[in-house]
């Protein structure tokens, strides 16, 4: 298990590219719980949503490094997935960030989409990040394992994903 300190080290010592693989239906996280419930009643966004980490993309942004994700969504999509499309997604593509979804309503385009979320650092550091069915992060845990089959999965998933702004165009 890595602790906060491990975690934010490996993180931030990335070189060229940070990618995440993000599988779950929903995140319980305590610093989102505010605003997933203003989301709920329907009140507007607040101004300063999500700042911190659009500050940090650009920063990596600026060091001429990248980062993206690939979310995995199945229709119809969750309250969370719907939080993330209005107020979270928008902005982090804002800051530079390439996030990109892969619908497998009706199959999985035989990739494993069975919940483990991960981030790949410079394609050679993988980190698996463990969660409670209920969407509650349990831990993180660096990879010790060969990390080819990770970069197997990235290509596939970037191959079989296309862009948030596509993606909201035709689903809505």
């Amino acid at each position: 298990m890595l602790s906060d300190g491990e975690w934010r080290k490996i993180f931030d010592a990335f070189h060229r590219d940070a990618w995440r693989f993000e599988a779950q239906p929903a995140y319980t996280m305590p610093r989102e719980a505010d605003n997933f419930a203003r989301f709920l009643r329907g009140d507007p966004k607040p101004e300063d949503h999500n700042t911190h980490w659009h500050e940090r993309v650009r920063a990596y942004r600026e060091a001429g490094k990248t980062i993206g994700r690939v979310r995995i969504v199945r229709q119809p999509l969750t309250a969370y997935q719907r939080y993330q499309f209005a107020w979270g997604i928008p902005g982090n593509l804002e800051a530079g960030e390439d996030i990109r979804i892969l619908d497998v309503t009706h199959e999985s385009r035989g990739l494993p989409v069975d919940g483990q979320d991960w981030w790949m650092f410079d394609d050679t550091t993988v980190v698996h990040l463990n969660y409670r069915p209920d969407g509650t992060q349990i831990g993180r845990v660096l990879h010790d394992g060969d990390a080819e089959p990770y970069r197997k999965w990235k290509q596939e998933a970037l191959e079989a994903s296309i862009p948030f702004s596509d993606y909201v165009r035709e689903y809505g």
